[in-house]
């Protein structure tokens, strides 16, 4: 199993792979590992007090990386508390490496200075992130370092670092075999770091940007955007990164060390990005919530591209249909959900001269956006007695997984030839939008809104272009890759 991986990796275009030889089911047989390998090896074999799964005994796991030694591996990984008593030998260098799977200490600098101590060639210091801002603090030391570091923070919170530490400084990084075989906590597999991040293009000149809120692991908008800097042959790279409700403010300061040059922000942080940004745009103003945070001539900007995304959505729509008069005042629109898509949305049309009303589950979330906005709010049990032009579903039903066979709307209230529009981007087909296709109603997919906003904040990113199409198909085939 060892050597077909080491294989299959090196096909895959793997450079350096690590022999985690604690992992086996008996005694490694060196010999056999290391005869014939297609990379360089890092061996490395930890005992249970470091979350490995070495069975025997500390001396025969000693003799082990002494053997390797002999034996003339590229890398060995000497913990520090045992490398001062494995000299160095022929050609192997030496990874001294800490792992700190609770915390990133606050004498983080002191554990590297003594590490440096130890006839490394390549120190390796990797901690457990218990705020995003811990990262910044991991990168810093990666960047000031005189030996070689590698460093990177473990969990959701640390795994943009995983990605970073190549930006400054770091010699390598670790990946998964694949996204099944996690041996650390936040870990990416060896695919997406070298396919989605391009890991290997990363420098000290590459763009940063990302995406924060939480949870944020599902998203695919780094899938989406990182599609379109491969495209566009930009040094760029866009990550997740997940920040909590009350880390925001301390995230966004801490992090312009980072410089990131742009954030798409999701939940929960639509509204407290609006009220943070140094300028607010007319249309975040209107809406009470932005989903992109740049940075332009100084200062922080927030906007909002769920608008205008949706609004073309709908216009194009209309466009193609023969069915809808094209002129969106006074269509009679009912948008059902009461979050921060259904806000912008229902602003927009609004703004339009659509006479919008709102419905949701919870009937005070309902009545307070339409006092805000100005509209008209109905209980979620009356939905079906509103005759109209168009329909929103702003709210999770119909999404996969758990919610693929519902609909918000059933097909026996819907007139023929209205227009149906379903937020849902995942999957592309819902169940209300295939309902309405069976009515002949004009349809709006969520992946087309979804796919549209991302370009539009492209664009707010770079000054330049957004490959839409590209945008587009990546959303699809990750959709496609992950409902199969």
């Amino acid at each position: 199993m060892v050597v077909a991986e080491h294989r299959a990796l090196a096909e895959k275009g793997a450079e350096l792979v690590e022999l985690r030889l604690d992992w086996l089911s008996r005694p490694p047989d060196l010999t056999r590992l290391l005869k014939d390998r297609p990379t360089a090896c890092v061996v490395t074999c930890r005992r249970q007090s470091d979350r490995g799964r070495w069975k025997w005994s500390e001396e025969q796991r000693r003799a082990v990386l002494r053997a390797a030694i002999v034996a003339e591996v590229e890398y060995v990984d000497l913990e520090d508390d045992i490398a001062g008593s494995i000299p160095r030998w022929g050609k192997t260098k030496r990874i001294v490496s800490h792992h700190d799977f609770e915390s990133t200490p606050d004498d983080l600098e002191e554990i590297h200075a003594r590490m440096c101590k130890l006839n490394p060639d390549i120190v390796k210091i990797v901690t457990m992130a218990n705020a995003p801002s811990d990262i910044v603090r991991m990168l810093q030391l990666v960047s000031t370092a005189k030996v070689p570091t590698v460093g990177f923070c473990m969990g959701e919170l640390g795994a943009a670092s995983r990605v970073l530490c190549g930006k400054y400084g770091s010699p390598f990084t670790y990946a998964a075999f694949s996204k099944e075989r996690e041996l650390a906590p936040g870990q990416i597999s060896f695919g997406e770091m070298k396919h989605l991040y391009r890991y290997d293009n990363i420098n000290r000149d590459t763009q940063v940007f990302g995406v924060v809120g939480d949870p944020i692991a599902q998203s695919y908008s780094p899938l989406v955007h990182n599609a379109a800097y491969r495209k566009e042959k930009m040094n760029c790279v866009y990550l997740p990164f997940r920040v909590p409700r009350d880390a925001l403010e301390q995230t966004l300061r801490d992090f312009q060390w980072l410089d990131v040059r742009g954030y798409s922000v999701t939940i929960p942080h639509k509204e407290a990005v609006a009220n943070w940004a140094d300028v607010a745009s007319e249309t975040v103003r209107g809406v009470g919530a932005a989903n992109t945070l740049f940075p332009r001539d100084g200062v922080w900007r927030a906007e909002n591209t769920d608008y205008e995304a949706a609004l073309e959505c709908v216009a194009q729509a209309l466009e193609e249909s023969h069915e809808i008069d094209g002129d969106l005042a006074g269509k009679k629109v009912l948008v059902l959900g009461a979050g921060g898509v259904a806000r912008a949305i229902s602003h927009g049309l609004l703004t339009r001269g659509c006479d919008v009303t709102i419905t949701n589950h919870n009937n005070k979330r309902a009545k307070l956006l339409a006092g805000e906005l100005g509209c008209r709010q109905i209980k979620w049990e009356n939905r079906a007695t509103e005759l109209i032009d168009m329909l929103v579903n702003c709210t999770p039903i119909g999404m996969y997984p758990d919610r693929i066979d519902e609909t918000a709307y059933p097909v026996n209230w819907m007139r023929d030839g209205m227009l149906v529009f379903d937020t849902v981007y995942n999957p592309e087909n819902t169940l209300l939008l295939k309902d309405a296709r069976q009515r002949d109603c004009v349809t709006v997919s969520g992946l087309e809104m979804f796919a549209r906003q991302a370009a539009a904040q492209f664009q707010l990113f770079t000054g330049k272009p957004a490959p839409l199409e590209t945008m587009r198909e990546a959303l699809r085939r990750g959709i496609s890759a992950v409902n199969v």
